[in-house]
């Protein structure tokens, strides 16, 4: 698929990583050697090999789908399989992350998992590539001795890479998406035998990937190798390769088309199609090099007769044209014409007159003039006959026929800078009422019409309203040139704006206020003014690629209107089928976990009409009703995720050369038994007895398929939206039209992978395969800079940092792990219930709950967070508590410690979990078997506790901190950090009676049922109303009661004004604690109590002398806090 194909273009000389060396590999090398151990043992007991319940165990047909998932649970997750021409590199590691750890987190949720792969080879990309090296290896010899370095040099005269997002909507009622990874790429080489050095495939091979299959040899093993390597959970047993090289795929497909055509969903018939002239066949697009999403823009191309020459024009055409000539000009607007005003062209573009009849004539540029050729216009196919050539400054005055227009005596040929030769065919219609471009620019004519060599008249005809709308009135185009201020067609941006703002505002509330169907909204009448326009005669319907379109062969790509199979697409019930099913209202649609992909399939739904599904160059499967085509790649990929879960059955190599174990021959796998394995119809026994296969394997194939569908979650990058993912989506609603159960149920899209901050890009020596990226790091640490990179379909950021520093944290913690069990009888036994004891307690049960709230909701950079870093951190807080106290941690704290940190950290960091499992912790079987730990509830109070420490240690320290940035700056201190010094801290026992109107107004709105706030704003506006001037004061600590309630506290005793724990004896336990972190020389506790006496309960016990003002601040769970310098 688009997303993950792999990378086939760059320079030669791959960098590691021009960011990033390592120093020291000793720690790495140790865990790379317990990855390696450990991947081979999984492999060999073929732990992630999954199967569905046996038909012993559950009887066929004994239970529905829904009680079949509930009594043993499971989860089927895939992604767009990988495009097998070339290896996969660091920014597939991201899509992959996302299902592998989904996957991970399953497992230990109790379900059975299903992680598949294939290789996709359907397509021309590799058949491209590999008449290439045909070539290069005629030209330069098998180990292109005969290629001299000073070549490379030489301009390969390569396509300038098309940004999307920078390119020009002009039709924003359609969805576009922004560049695909294949348009990403900006690096290109001259030579295909550069490329293929640049992936890593040694010189003395590379001759023999002129044979295309050789590639499908190659790839696949180097897939698997990588995913290995990183770890993934991949049931290996399943893995197959497409196109008619795999026996059992060829015909898994055949009957996938036969089935969509029986359905209606293929039909034949003419269409627009990105088409390339090199090739003779559709572009589809995995067969692009350049343009990856762009589809055929259909235009209305209006037929402006010439009613008088210009004298400059005419003199160029004399006796070269004989009969009518008609200016083309293409919009998007058709239901605008009633106002065009004039004609523009570019001044210094070449025009071409082509003979369309014997007495009939078109003006265009050479670029659309193919695009018709294409489309029927000219007299052969393919052929345009160009009779002379013409500037766009010869044209300047001539006069035509405007179709529609107000002013029926003609129109004049006016100069416009900014047409395009490549947009359109490069005349351009003039309606100044509506275009704000065409506005501005007939104000500018009209004011300088000497200097442009006009007469102002032509400038300066009536301008009648088109179209009224809410927003800008009867004429949208003044409205928006006054409001932004655009004073002249220089203005680019602001005008650029106002085209959005005029067409998006036109289209969806504009009314039209003039023609035919005056008082008609515009979406309504636009079509019809259209057909209108092409039924009269007056135009014609014209297409052209949305933008720059290169097949694999280099060639410029046109849209052709052929006779050609296609998916009937965008059919109405088809979508609004699809659509009702992304919306998801009910919650049992499908899921989308981000907006943004929710809004990408609406977008496609809704424009997305007819694909092209057939081709005749490239391999793949054979259409099975006519032969002479093959079905193209977006096509044969749609719901290979059923065909996963029987692949075991048919074959046991990828490309179905080995029998699986149903002992089943490709032939024997016909269309009607395909019906049958995947639930869509009974088996007569004519159709048994001729597949020869037994009912009983048949019957453990449809349990397979049964029991693992509907697909859980598809993963792929979120430039497969327009494409894969949407085609996923349609065909298994046909194809299981009357069984919704069986439809998808999530989609998760991603973005792309930045490395170090900075688009990846071999050009820079910023990029990796994934093979270097688990070669320099390993595995488990590349999978913590993964996760850390980021889950939200905005692009994701892989770390190097964040590895190099992931290697040492694992291999310190391991070894801590080790000393601890090692030196177990060393830690302190017996009850474990002192306040530090509690706390660590209490906070690894909190953890566990939280990081099970982030897998589950599939936010694996904050499961990280807890997983790997929160826990760490309880446990140097605990160590670092019990030092300080003089005493040891205890020994069952610890142990369930390591057992959990290994639990948690499972899902990401497999291998290092493995060993502490085993090795360390002496389990008696795999960690990838295990369950979710539990843990009690959390205690609100010991959570108080903690968090209360933790608060008033960060207040004395960072209070430190804020003393030495003072004296960098050479301010006045307080006092000197560096010298020996003293906090005292002030803890009242009484909460201050100023609260106690606040307390009483939370205590009303408070709803014990909901644990929440009856009415927010209600709230806020009586707080604020009762604090008056004090507002300040009295909103911090309402919501500090709000976080207490939030958090779980007791309502009775967060509105009785009290604490969740004992803060004076929490204080004498951690007093020490806090000496110790702030590296301070003596620390004092001082109890205030409601008449302003002070007790010091840390510290000698004695009477406080006078207090400071400070201390009267204080209140119960916000201790003051006072600095000093003392003798040492």
């Amino acid at each position: 698929m688009a997303t993950m194909e792999a990378t086939t273009d760059g320079v030669e000389g791959i960098k590691l990583s021009a960011m990033k060396e390592l120093k020291g590999t000793e720690r790495r090398d140790n865990l790379i050697a317990t990855e390696k151990k450990y991947q081979a043992k999984w492999a060999q007991d073929g732990v992630f090999n999954a199967n569905a319940p046996t038909l012993k165990e559950v009887p066929a047909h004994s239970m529905t789908y829904s009680e079949l998932h509930e009594k043993n649970p499971k989860f089927f997750g895939v992604m767009a399989y990988p495009y097998m021409n070339g290896t996969l590199h660091a920014g597939h590691t991201l899509t992959i992350s996302k299902l592998e750890f989904a996957a991970g987190w399953a497992r230990l949720d109790g379900k059975r998992v299903l992680f598949p792969m294939g290789y996709h080879c359907t397509g021309m990309a590799v058949k491209a590539a590999a008449d290439k090296l045909v070539n290069e290896v005629k030209k330069f010899g098998p180990t292109f001795e005969g290629y001299y370095s000073d070549e490379a040099t030489q301009d390969a005269n390569p396509s300038p890479t098309v940004n999307a997002s920078a390119v020009k909507r002009e039709d924003v009622t359609k969805f576009t998406s922004k560049k695909g990874k294949t348009a990403a790429k900006t690096a290109k080489m001259k030579y295909q035998f550069q490329i293929m050095q640049s992936i890593g495939v040694p010189l003395e091979e590379i001759h023999k990937f002129a044979d295309g299959q050789h590639w499908f040899r190659y790839f696949p093993v180097l897939c698997k190798r990588d995913l290995t390597s990183l770890g993934a959970r991949i049931d290996w047993r399943r893995q197959m390769v497409t196109t008619d090289l795999n026996p059992y795929y060829d015909s898994f497909v055949r009957w996938q088309m036969n089935r969509l055509k029986e359905l209606s969903k293929i039909k034949f018939g003419k269409r627009y199609t990105i088409y390339s002239q090199k090739d003779g066949q559709p572009c589809m697009d995995h067969d692009r090099g350049e343009g990856e999403g762009v589809g055929p823009q259909e235009y209305t191309a209006l037929k402006m007769k010439v009613l008088e020459w210009s004298p400059a024009a005419k003199e160029a055409l004399q006796n070269k044209v004989d009969g009518e000539v008609f200016l083309v000009a293409a919009t998007l607007r058709p239901e605008t014409m009633y106002g065009q005003n004039c004609c523009f062209v570019g001044p210094d573009l070449t025009y071409s007159v082509y003979k369309v009849s014997e007495k009939v004539y078109y003006v265009t540029t050479s670029r659309a003039a193919q695009n018709m050729a294409f489309q029927g216009m000219f007299q052969k196919e393919g052929i345009s006959d160009k009779v002379a050539e013409l500037q766009g400054s010869q044209c300047i005055g001539t006069l035509v026929h405007a179709p529609i227009s107000i002013h029926q005596n003609g129109v004049r040929i006016l100069p416009m800078s900014t047409v395009l030769a490549t947009k359109g065919t490069g005349i351009v219609t003039c309606v100044p009422s509506d275009s704000p471009d065409d506005y501005i620019t007939m104000a500018d004519l009209a004011k300088k019409a000497d200097y442009y060599g006009i007469k102002k008249e032509w400038a300066d005809l009536e301008m009648v309203s088109v179209l009224k709308t809410p927003t800008y009135g009867e004429f949208t185009a003044e409205a928006l040139v006054k409001k932004l201020k655009i004073s002249s067609p220089k203005d680019t941006k602001q005008l650029e704006q106002a085209k959005e703002l005029a067409y998006t505002e036109g289209f969806y509330q504009g009314v039209m206020n003039t023609g035919e169907y005056k008082g008609q909204p515009v979406q309504v009448a636009k079509p019809k003014v259209r057909k209108s326009l092409i039924d009269s005669g007056e135009a014609f319907a014209y297409a052209e690629p949305e933008r720059k379109v290169v097949s694999r062969s280099g060639d410029e790509c046109c849209v052709a209107l052929m006779d050609q199979w296609y998916l009937d697409y965008g059919e109405k019930s088809w979508r609004n089928t699809a659509l009702d099913w992304i919306g998801n209202t009910d919650g049992k649609g499908m899921e989308t976990y981000a907006d943004e992909t929710k809004h990408g399939f609406e977008g496609v739904l809704n424009w997305l009409i007819q694909w092209a599904c057939a081709r005749t160059y490239g391999h793949g499967s054979k259409l099975p009703w006519d032969p002479q085509f093959m079905v193209e790649s977006l096509s044969d990929s749609t719901i290979y995720m059923a065909y996963f879960t029987i692949a075991h059955y048919l074959h046991a190599d990828p490309f179905g050369k080995t029998p699986g174990i149903g002992s089943i021959k490709p032939e024997q796998m016909t269309d009607e038994v395909w019906d049958y394995v995947f639930a869509r119809t009974a088996l007569s026994d004519d159709a048994l007895a001729k597949s020869k296969v037994s009912k009983t394997t048949l019957d453990e194939m449809r349990r397979e398929f049964e029991y693992w569908y509907p697909v859980d979650v598809n993963i792929s990058g979120k430039d497969l939206i327009p494409n894969h993912l949407t085609f996923f989506l349609y065909v298994h609603l046909a194809i299981w039209e009357k069984q919704q159960e069986l439809w998808p149920r999530g989609v998760r899209s991603n973005g792309h992978l930045l490395l170090n901050g900075e688009k990846m890009a071999k050009s820079t020596g910023n990029f990796m395969t994934l093979d270097q990226l688990v070669e320099k790091y390993g595995a488990d640490a590349s999978r913590i800079a993964i996760a850390d990179a980021g889950d939200g379909v905005a692009d994701a950021n892989f770390e190097e940092d964040v590895a190099d520093k992931a290697i040492l944290k694992l291999y310190i913690l391991k070894e801590w792990c080790e000393e601890q069990v090692q030196n177990q009888s060393k830690l302190r036994s017996g009850p474990a219930d002192i306040l530090f004891d509690k706390i660590f307690a209490d906070e690894m049960n909190c953890l566990v709950h939280e990081c099970r709230t982030h897998y589950h909701a599939t936010n694996y950079k904050l499961a990280l967070k807890v997983a790997f870093y929160g826990f760490t951190a309880a446990r140097d807080w605990y160590r670092e508590s019990t030092i300080a106290a003089g005493i040891t941690m205890h020994k069952d704290l610890i142990l369930r410690y390591v057992e959990l940190q290994a639990l948690v950290l499972s899902v990401i960091a497999p291998h290092w979990s493995e060993y502490i499992w085993l090795e360390v912790l002496k389990k008696p079987s795999t960690i990838q078997n295990a369950r979710w730990p539990s843990a009690p509830p959390a205690d609100a109070a010991l959570g108080a506790a903690r968090d209360y420490v933790r608060i008033t240690n960060s207040s004395i320290t960072s209070a430190a901190a804020e003393q030495e940035k003072k004296k960098s700056k050479g301010k006045a201190m307080t006092f000197d950090p560096k010298k020996p010094k003293k906090v005292t801290i002030f803890m009242a026992t009484k909460f201050p009676a100023w609260q106690e109107k606040y307390i009483s107004l939370l205590a009303d709105m408070w709803d014990e049922s909901r644990k929440a706030i009856s009415d927010e704003g209600a709230l806020i506006a009586q707080v604020k109303q009762h604090a008056g001037k004090d507002t300040k004061k009295a909103m911090p600590f309402v919501q500090g009661l709000k976080r207490r309630l939030a958090n779980g506290e007791a309502a009775s005793v967060v509105l009785s004004r009290k604490l969740a724990f004992d803060e004076a004896e929490t204080l004498k336990q951690v007093a020490a604690i806090m000496k110790r972190a702030a590296n301070l020389n003596a620390l004092d506790v001082v109890k205030v109590d409601e008449a302003g006496k002070g007790v010091v309960i840390v510290g000698a016990e004695r009477t406080a002398a006078e207090l400071p003002p400070l201390a009267l601040s204080a209140v119960p769970g916000a201790p003051s806090l006072e600095f000093e310098n003392i003798e040492s």
